[in-house]
């Protein structure tokens, strides 16, 4: 029997988006399901929401507010959908929310690292710091914590903390930002599969697994 061909998947996404972290539970409780009829090779892409927030961050009802114009009551109101959406996937949002919004690019400058680690690596990292964003309120935009974040997926913290201050992967991930804002890309998660099929946001995992079964039932 001939190997499977791996699917290629693009998740594009930012670490400051809570659908996001939906949709990747949600990607890989289907990943799961699929596991033995579907290969997939992952790949994490780039996407600021916000790249033009300043080192300070900015408290995120007030942010939410400017941005969308929802109420503090709309928000909370959506933030308890998000987080019940979350938990059947199997991702704990912090009951509180985020408390601020930061920005991400060193956050996607060290993705791009990881993934040169190993497709594992990054995956890792990803959750991780979807976990210290959206789970446990963390500064994303604070080198220290970005370091501390990558070592406890088991990546050298030396290592990260030298991407860290030498400003490496900037071009890359710029590059690659543009690339998908080229392709139409302008609201996150967005799942390209085999550079073809495109699924927005943060879907269920059911929608994932029946789209992943058709892609790869397709002739060559």
């Amino acid at each position: 029997m001939a190997p499977m061909k791996p699917l290629r998947i693009d998740f594009v996404s930012d670490v400051a988006c809570p659908w996001c972290a939906v949709g990747l539970a949600s990607l890989e409780r289907a990943l799961q399901k699929l596991d033995g009829e579907v290969a997939v090779d992952l790949h994490f892409q780039p996407f600021e929401l916000n790249p033009q927030m300043g080192p300070e961050g900015q408290d995120v009802t007030e942010h939410i507010a400017q941005k969308y114009g929802a109420t503090p009551e709309q928000q909370a109101r959506n933030r308890e959908n998000i987080a019940q959406r979350g938990a059947a996937v199997g991702f704990q949002f912090r009951k509180e929310g985020r408390g601020r919004v930061w920005n991400t690019f060193d956050a996607h400058r060290l993705l791009a690292w990881a993934g040169e680690q190993g497709p594992q690596q990054q995956r890792d990292l990803k959750m991780a710091l979807l976990k210290a964003y959206h789970g446990e309120a963390r500064k994303v935009a604070d080198h220290a914590v970005l370091a501390e974040v990558a070592a406890s997926v088991g990546l050298d913290r030396a290592q990260a903390e030298e991407v860290l201050a030498s400003g490496r992967y900037a071009d890359e991930v710029r590059e690659q930002e543009r690339h998908f804002q080229s392709l139409g890309i302008h609201a996150v998660p967005s799942v390209i599969i085999n550079d073809r099929h495109l699924i927005q946001g943060g879907q269920p995992p059911e929608l994932f697994e029946q789209a992943l079964r058709q892609v790869a039932a397709e002739p060559a």
